[in-house]
């Protein structure tokens, strides 16, 4: 990470710590790794992005409903899906101190500067003693790798003799409820199921804020298509073909492996999704049991969830340049998988995935047939059978979003100073968020305590957060209260000065040119609505 890389996502998070968007939890005891609050900006952040999400992915398509599943599920249901069998990480242990335990993958990768996805304990075991990696915390030899199940184990009813899982991802509540969802939505294939909720994941070393935490949000949509449609996407148009986005392929990383370069130094090739996909680069793969590709063709509907997943996030305020889809290499891909693309940011500690789009086929709804026995077959008027839908996968960390876009919208007017969150002169920091995501849409500021202007202030915001999360800030100076309101990312500011007893009008001041304008208080609502609705 280069030192100016450094000093941003320092002050992000002392920024996210001193303008109540996020902290550890329970800090008046020293905190509890991997755990996190959203304080009163924070909340009003995660809602907006899922108001934001649930909008583009629910609220404005057809085909497309929601549900909320429960966060403790039958037991059977983790055992169907793989997760108990499956659902582990590598772990490595201080010999010196045993209680510093670390993700042997991470240990490696960062000493190395390698790739390690799909190695076994004995090849990461092989490479820790090769290279003589030691403990990143005391400096001392480092034990054996072994497995970690990372699921969070719980017991149910009073004699606690039923151990359940709190759910590590949200998806396998909507393969489980699949049936009844059909049934009572009406839809037909092709159609999506979506939700938001929290998961939960035994991280062994939690690290770089919110980014790899142990309770996290997740905002999933799985997608079920007719197996016999599964190449044949009819959303999928001009518009979809001729956007352009950066691609890091399988081949093309397996090429830099076997040269020993590191993957990370690829930026990706730009190309149109109607390139990639007459180029196979985005396909459906089918593999032997040693992970060699078989069969390839190109997947449409891969293609079309990937293309609006890109344009989710650029709407929520994120620079394209800064985004780029990698696919996993075959040792990294899921046993269920048959291509996966992760959208990957620019974070200042590197390329890092925000949302994995898995192709996972028919995998889970033939499990949860099988260990249930229900079918999860939908019946097929044209041809008189029953088919087994595959699945489209896109799933957004909310958590990572959020980390995004704070990184993406952050700056310093010129001559700032270094404490995050503070001004130096008359500069200030400023969050360019996105008017649709902004914890706080308008602040009303009356410039002095006199009782008529604060009347008329207290009048406005009274209207005003009956529409906006509305915020009224009457102390300190005005450059203060302006400075206050960058920092959270606020779009408008309205300022009641004397004046506005005698000419009925009040200063806007826009957060992202500082510009000013004289309106008339009774026009006010009227224009905050044009302002914001602008970008939604």
């Amino acid at each position: 990470m280069s030192s100016n890389n450094e000093n941003k996502y320092d002050e992000i998070i002392n920024l996210s710590k001193n303008r109540g968007i996020l902290e550890p939890t329970s800090e008046v005891y020293e905190g509890f790794a991997g755990f996190f609050d959203y304080g009163p900006v924070g909340v009003e952040l995660k809602k907006n992005i899922e108001k934001a999400w649930w909008r583009f992915f629910v609220q404005m398509r057809d085909d497309v409903v929601g549900m909320d599943g429960a966060i403790i599920l039958h037991p059977t249901v983790w055992k169907a899906s793989g997760h108990v069998d499956r659902f582990k990480d590598q772990i490595v242990a201080c010999t010196k101190t045993p209680s510093h335990k670390f993700r042997a993958d991470h240990v490696i990768e960062e000493e190395l500067g390698i790739a390690t996805e799909g190695m076994s304990n004995d090849e990461l075991q092989k490479l820790i003693t090769e290279n003589k990696i030691k403990c990143p915390v005391c400096g001392s030899l480092l034990g054996e790798v072994s497995d970690f199940r990372t699921m969070f184990e719980t017991s149910v009813g009073a004699e606690s003799s039923l151990i359940a899982y709190l759910r590590p991802e949200t998806a396998q509540a909507i393969f489980a409820d699949f049936r009844w969802v059909k049934r009572t939505s009406r839809k037909s294939l092709p159609f999506g199921i979506a939700q938001i909720g929290k998961a939960f994941r035994n991280e062994i070393s939690p690290r770089n804020f919110v980014f790899r935490s142990r309770e996290f949000n997740q905002m999933e949509l799985e997608y079920f298509i007719h197996p016999d449609q599964k190449f044949e996407c009819k959303y999928l148009g001009d518009k979809e073909l001729g956007k352009s986005a950066r691609f890091l392929d399988m081949r093309t990383q397996l090429k830099n492996m076997e040269q020993k370069e590191k993957k990370t130094g690829d930026e990706g090739i730009s190309m149109t999704f109607g390139e990639a996909l007459e180029k196979k680069v985005v396909a459906w793969r089918e593999f032997d049991a040693s992970r060699k590709i078989l069969s390839e063709q190109s997947s449409p509907w891969h293609a079309y969830w990937l293309c609006k997943t890109l344009e989710f996030y650029t709407s929520i305020g994120i620079n394209e340049n800064n985004l780029r889809f990698r696919e996993h290499v075959p040792d990294e891909l899921s046993h269920y998988s048959k291509a996966t693309w992760d959208l990957e940011y620019r974070f200042p500690f590197g390329w890092k995935e925000i949302v994995g789009i898995a192709n996972r086929s028919d995998y889970d709804l033939k499990q949860h047939s099988k260990f249930s026995n229900k079918d999860m077959s939908v019946y097929d008027e044209a041809k008189k059978q029953n088919v087994m839908p595959v699945v489209i996968e896109p799933s957004f960390g909310l958590e990572r979003a959020i980390m995004a876009v704070l990184i993406e919208s952050y700056d310093r007017r010129e001559g700032a100073g270094k404490d995050a969150g503070k001004s130096a002169g008359d500069e200030k920091v400023v969050l360019h968020l996105a008017n649709s995501i902004a914890p706080v849409k308008v602040i009303v500021l009356p410039l002095e305590k006199k009782p008529e202007p604060v009347k008329i202030a207290h009048d406005l915001f009274e209207k005003l957060k009956g529409m906006y999360m509305c915020d009224f800030d009457e102390s300190g100076s005005i450059g203060k209260r302006y400075a206050r309101a960058d920092e959270i990312g606020v779009p408008v500011a309205i300022t009641i000065d004397n004046e506005s007893l005698t000419d009925h009008a009040a200063t806007i001041r826009y957060r992202d040119t500082t510009k000013q304008e004289r309106v008339p208080i009774s026009d006010i609502p009227d224009k905050i609505s044009q302002i914001i609705n602008s970008s939604l």
